[in-house]
């Protein structure tokens, strides 16, 4: 990387080497190109720290307790702790400055805090039905938090 980024700087070709360095850094984790990739099409993504099974803060372990208490089984998880430009560029993204953060058919729903209100007052059952999800607790009416 260090040989192209001399060879542009010393190159009389800065329009075509500007190309080429945007075109390399376009695919960095932390970029709106790279995060709307992962975000667009997909049901459900979850920007956390750790992953899933093994979550490494009280706040995303309650993200997944509350999709798993709704019986959500696939979703896509990032652990932002591995990335640091992922970490920094999805809070950029979303204008949120905390993680974990939960979007759904490409769109930021918020926060732990966001979707345990959601859970709390049933809004989550609506969300998760226009992602084509059926929330467990319509099978089970009765199950308590």
């Amino acid at each position: 990387m260090n040989r192209l980024l001399a060879r542009c700087l010393l190159s009389s070709y800065r329009s075509n080497c500007g190309r080429l360095l945007s075109a390399t850094f376009s695919a960095s984790a932390g970029t709106k190109d790279h995060i709307n990739n992962l975000v667009k099409g997909k049901k459900i993504v979850i920007f956390m720290k750790g992953t899933p099974e093994n979550p490494r803060c009280g706040f995303s372990k309650a993200v997944v307790q509350i999709l798993n208490f709704h019986g959500v089984q696939e979703f896509d998880a990032y652990n932002v702790l591995e990335d640091e430009d992922l970490r920094q560029g999805i809070k950029e993204y979303s204008k949120w400055p905390t993680i974990p953060q939960v979007y759904m058919n490409g769109e930021f729903i918020g926060g732990c805090d966001i979707l345990l209100d959601m859970h709390k007052n049933g809004e989550l059952v609506e969300e998760l039905k226009t992602v084509g999800i059926r929330s467990a607790l319509l099978d089970h009416p009765n199950k308590q938090a």
